[in-house]
């Protein structure tokens, strides 16, 4: 089993990347149906389709994407696309309970984030550009990667901030994972996203904070 915080190397620089190491907690359903429907009107309330692409945050993780030669018009981050489906009506959907607190940080951050099943990456991780020829079997099906922000591990790449890899998808029977939210540096910081997870944790106790860290380009 690998031992949390995980190595990560960066080869992006700009990017922070905040973990948890999450233990799933039993019954607590009702709360997050209520936590879903409340980050979702508070995302209602605090954006709008034609600003959201000018949000400092927005912005400055579109510029990263732009950096490691992303276009993000095209290739969404999964924090502005998530949000972009809740502000045109839909519910934040119920897929998971780590996924779903997941969902939710990403929304009340605008940052993308991402949950992988305890073991299912091994570190050490390194934070890169897709190379050319490059592909992941996505939860969207086969992906390509060239020039996309990736985190890979030695078996090869395994989540972006656009989507994550079916390898380290959880499924019914997780109860530990990993969470990773990819803070654009300078504009969050570590405490801002452990505020933010505790903060939802508080209204919907589905899983127990094993151990945080960040992650940074320190070159």
């Amino acid at each position: 089993m690998a031992l949390f915080p995980p190595e990560v190397r960066h080869e992006l620089p700009g990017w922070g990347l905040f973990w948890a190491d999450l233990e799933l907690q039993a019954g607590s359903g009702a709360a997050l149906a209520s936590l879903r429907a409340e980050v979702r009107a508070r995302a209602r309330a605090s954006h709008t389709l034609e600003a959201l692409s000018a949000h400092p945050t927005a912005a400055a993780v579109r510029k990263l994407f732009r950096q490691a030669g992303c276009d993000p018009t095209r290739h969404r981050p999964s924090s502005e696309a998530l949000l972009r489906r809740v502000l045109k009506g839909e519910e934040l959907p119920a897929i998971h309970p780590l996924v779903d607190l997941n969902n939710c940080l990403s929304v009340e951050l605008v940052v993308p984030g991402c949950v992988m099943a305890l073991g299912s990456a091994t570190p050490p991780f390194v934070l890169r550009a897709g190379r050319e020829g490059e592909a992941m079997l996505s939860m969207r099906g086969q992906y390509e990667l060239h020039g996309k922000p990736l985190l890979a591990d030695p078996e090869g790449p395994f989540g972006t901030p656009i989507t994550d890899s079916e390898r380290v998808k959880v499924g019914e029977g997780t109860r530990r994972a990993w969470l990773v939210a990819y803070l654009p540096a300078g504009v969050l910081d570590a405490a801002c996203a452990r505020e933010a997870l505790d903060s939802l944790l508080a209204q919907a106790p589905v899983a127990r904070v094993l151990a945080t860290t960040i992650s940074a380009d320190i070159g």
